[in-house]
């Protein structure tokens, strides 16, 4: 893998993701506050939103959000992670790096990775933006466990987006953040609130799994599609290499398992609509 890295993983965009990125109408971001918590959010804006000036570096023309838990740490200095993902063509490509020149309509992020990754398990759909109808949006609800709305939401979901962190020599923190898919359902939700996810073959980079052996700390998004809304949660995560239940999982090779400690659920917050590409 060593070897691999090293011919896939740059310090820079290549010309192709440089034209990749300002298709987008979304991005997925992974960032730490300052307890130590990790989140993952979505941000959206029209295509163009996300541009790269030079190969080193990607804008985000983004507003702060201060009802986002992540947004504590997306600040000057701050390591974060960025996922760009198409879903109508499954093309996904990955950044990490460092905040630079934030403000109040966005930032930049300083490439220090920038790799592509395989199109598995990314469920094809098409998105709208909707009309900005004047409602102020309500206060995020916060809680220290599923309610009812929260596992059905969990229940249902074909993907979620995860980050996770690790501390590296002389303090330099890197962020990485991920998509997860699989059958609605593919999340099983314990009665004692906690989520089992299973682990299918994919580019063996192993960049979620090994940070979380590393530092048992994730952060957790679901999008509902047709609403728009938000169900962040940030916890502890444990992996399973081996363990009888694995073979309940079809194809899985192994699982990992998440406590929610701190739940947010932002209503109507993305801006888009999603509907299933057919066929």
């Amino acid at each position: 893998m060593e070897g691999l890295g090293h011919r896939v993983i740059r310090d820079h965009l290549i010309e192709q993701h440089q034209s990749f990125y300002p298709q987008l109408p979304f991005v997925v971001l992974g960032a730490v506050d300052a307890s130590g918590a990790v989140w993952a959010t979505l941000r959206a804006g029209k295509p163009g939103f996300l541009h790269a000036p030079d190969p080193f570096h990607l804008r985000v023309e983004a507003a702060r959000d201060p009802t986002d838990p992540a947004d504590a740490g997306i600040n000057d200095g701050a390591a974060v992670a960025l996922l760009g993902i198409e879903l109508a063509t499954r093309r996904r490509n990955r950044l990490n790096g460092t905040v630079r020149d934030s403000g109040p309509d966005g930032f930049a992020i300083e490439v220090e990775e920038s790799y592509g990754n395989c199109p598995r398990y990314i469920q094809p759909r098409r998105s709208t933006f909707v009309p900005d109808s004047g409602v102020i949006a309500a206060a995020p609800a916060v809680s220290s466990h599923l309610d009812d709305r929260a596992q059905e939401i969990i229940a249902g979901a074909d993907t979620f987006f995860v980050a996770t962190y690790v501390e590296r020599d002389g303090g330099h923190r890197q962020v990485d953040v991920s998509h997860r898919g699989g059958r609605p359902g593919f999340v099983r939700i314990g009665s004692d609130g906690v989520l089992t996810i299973p682990d299918f073959s994919g580019n063996r980079f192993f960049n979620t799994l090994g940070n979380m052996v590393v530092n048992p700390r994730a952060g957790l998004v679901f999008v509902d599609f047709a609403t728009g809304n938000l169900l962040q949660m940030t916890g502890q995560a444990e992996v399973i290499l081996e363990a009888p239940e694995v073979a309940a999982f079809e194809g899985a090779e192994r699982l990992w398992r998440f406590r929610p400690e701190t739940i947010v659920f932002r209503a109507k917050t993305l801006p888009l609509r999603f509907s299933l590409v057919k066929g």
